[in-house]
């Protein structure tokens, strides 16, 4: 099932994807979510009503926001790809690099990625499959990982590469209000029969700058939850962004950088695609 978030303004709702591709309103259903978390934890209800042919199409505004609203976390992956491993002549980490990504970044799928060029010159591109978790856990082993997962969707992992060298960690960097497109939609995991099969690509002004699939990963989604959950409990509506692939905009010769016009498209096959402009501050 494919679970939106539209609106415009103060009216906005989540609404569920019917067979016919309509988008019909949880209101509608009688079913009142304020934010992810709360959508998750009633998301039976949505399975019974979408089952009974409950629910009337969307009629509100035509805007469509970020799917993911008050996580408790966003936990980002960094150098999880092989080939990005091989573009960056860097040694293979033996243990997840993880670092926070506050939801103050969190942005719609189509709403502007906002570079302040007095704060950063090297914003940078990431296309990342994102991990919406679904049931809360605990030192959850690998095997049964998958089990957590609530659904998939397409994220770009903005990060200013001066502030990430300056400050020699990520969180900063990759937290700037923005920073975090994350959508169209969930996607919930029984429409992704395995998440380490999926194409990944992003296109910057029409060019196309990441091309390589979610088998390149080093660390896999299961092995993900099960490092995270060792030490943290992971909170349905939590976000895990995985990593990206070769081709981001810093490793490119001469760099390239995003900068107020360019407009990024970010894809994952299965979960559709998010386009942000970029515009200056």
């Amino acid at each position: 099932m494919r679970i939106a978030r539209l609106g415009e303004h103060s009216e906005w709702d989540f609404c569920c994807q019917n067979l016919s591709g309509e988008w019909l309103a949880l209101s509608s259903m009688g079913i009142k979510a304020d934010d992810t978390p709360a959508l998750i934890h009633l998301f039976p209800d949505v399975e019974s009503a979408m089952q009974a042919g409950d629910g009337k199409p969307w009629h509100g505004g035509t805007g469509q926001l970020c799917p993911v609203v008050r996580p408790s976390k966003v936990l980002g992956i960094g150098l999880n790809y092989m080939d990005h491993i091989r573009e960056q002549g860097t040694e293979v980490p033996k243990r997840p690099i993880v670092f926070a990504k506050y939801p103050n970044a969190l942005n719609g799928p189509f709403d502007s990625i906002v570079v302040d060029p007095t704060l950063t010159e090297q914003a940078d591109y990431e296309a990342e499959l994102a991990v919406i978790v679904g049931k809360r856990c605990r030192r959850v082993d690998e095997a049964n990982a998958l089990d957590y997962v609530f659904g998939y969707a397409v994220a770009n992992d903005v990060s200013a590469r001066d502030w990430q060298k300056r400050d020699s960690q990520f969180s900063r960097s990759k937290s700037m209000d923005t920073f975090c497109p994350i959508g169209p939609w969930i996607t919930t995991a029984d429409e992704i029969a395995n998440p380490q099969n999926l194409r990944i690509r992003s296109v910057v002004n029409g060019e196309q700058r990441q091309d390589s699939s979610t088998t390149e990963m080093i660390f896999t989604v299961s092995q993900l939850i099960e490092f995270l959950s060792q030490t943290m409990t992971l909170e349905p509506g939590d976000v895990i962004l995985t990593g990206t692939p070769h081709g981001v905009g810093f490793v490119m010769d001469p760099p390239q950088f995003l900068k107020a016009g360019d407009v990024v498209r970010c894809e994952v096959d299965g979960l559709g695609a998010i386009e942000n402009p970029v515009v200056s501050s």
